[in-house]
């Protein structure tokens, strides 16, 4: 009985402690002014900097589209884009609004990219596995995303692979598989 008592005690107490709030309600918005935001969160320079700013643009990244041909889509980065900063676009995949208009990636959900820079136009890609066990075609889409997009940034004599240092031979759509890929290797697959 006592149990009961303690139990309907605490159930009580709840329903009580349930209609309570601390926060003041209202049945519209309210307007801040400006003055009232705290850390100068709506200055034109970011809070705690001498005069920093950040300057976004539209950089494209190439998915899957509907019909199996790799497609261009933008993604917004900050100025300038870097390999690594694009890159990381890419890896997220479609947004929702592409991924139900049947846009995929063919990267493994899986894939890190650990650097990812360019010198003197090459691109240099470091990756924490190969592609081991992923069958070719699949292999060949994978890169045909990595090289368009890096051509995109500014790896316009191709791009190099790596895993622990070591240079992977890629596969390309047409010929033996290589150590540099440049886009001619994957224009087949766009989308014409």
């Amino acid at each position: 009985m006592r149990r009961l008592a303690a139990a309907a005690a605490v159930a009580g107490a709840a329903v009580a402690l349930a209609g309570c709030t601390l926060v003041p309600t209202t049945k519209e918005p309210a307007t801040i002014p400006p003055r009232a935001v705290p850390l100068g969160l709506l200055g034109h320079t970011i809070p705690g900097t001498n005069n920093g700013h950040v300057v976004f643009i539209t950089q494209p990244v190439y998915i899957v589209d509907a019909t199996g041909h790799l497609s261009a889509s933008s993604r917004i980065v900050p100025r300038p884009p870097t390999l690594l900063s694009v890159l990381r676009e890419l890896v997220l995949g479609p947004t929702a609004i592409e991924t139900e208009g049947g846009y995929t990636s063919a990267l493994p959900a899986n894939l890190t990219i650990l650097q990812a820079v360019i010198v003197h136009h090459m691109g240099y890609i470091e990756l924490a596995q190969p592609f081991t066990g992923l069958h070719r075609h699949r292999v060949e889409m994978i890169m045909g995303q990595l090289t368009l997009t890096a051509f995109a940034v500014g790896a316009t004599s191709g791009v190099k692979m790596f895993v622990n240092g070591t240079p992977l031979r890629v596969p390309r759509p047409s010929g033996p598989s290589v150590l540099i890929a440049t886009v001619r290797d994957y224009q087949s697959l766009l989308n014409a």
